[in-house]
């Protein structure tokens, strides 16, 4: 398995309800095949660089995880249907096992 890095950001103005099941479904897509979840930071709200869909600012968190290169296509059509999460970033980290 390789050591992944997520990023993504939700509206500030998105309920915890609608947030938990984001991270219940990440959480899912990653351990569906035996990934695992290193650590979860909350980096809170933070000024976006440029306007999305009308926002100057997003509720950001990062994950850091273990996976199989194929379940990230998995993760990245997960994140992509998701309307809640309104950008994603996933990245393979060379410097971790």
């Amino acid at each position: 398995m390789k050591a992944y890095e997520l990023l993504f950001f939700v509206a500030p103005n998105t309920d915890e309800e609608t947030r938990a099941g984001v991270m219940k479904r990440i959480d899912v897509a990653i351990t569906a095949e035996g990934g695992v979840v290193d650590s979860v930071e909350d980096w809170g709200k933070r000024k976006l660089a440029f306007e999305i869909d009308d926002l100057t600012e997003g509720d950001y968190t990062l994950i850091n995880f273990h996976a199989d290169p194929q379940q990230i296509a998995e993760l990245d059509r997960v994140l992509r249907i998701n309307d809640a999460v309104k950008r994603h970033m996933v990245v393979c980290r060379s410097d971790r096992d």
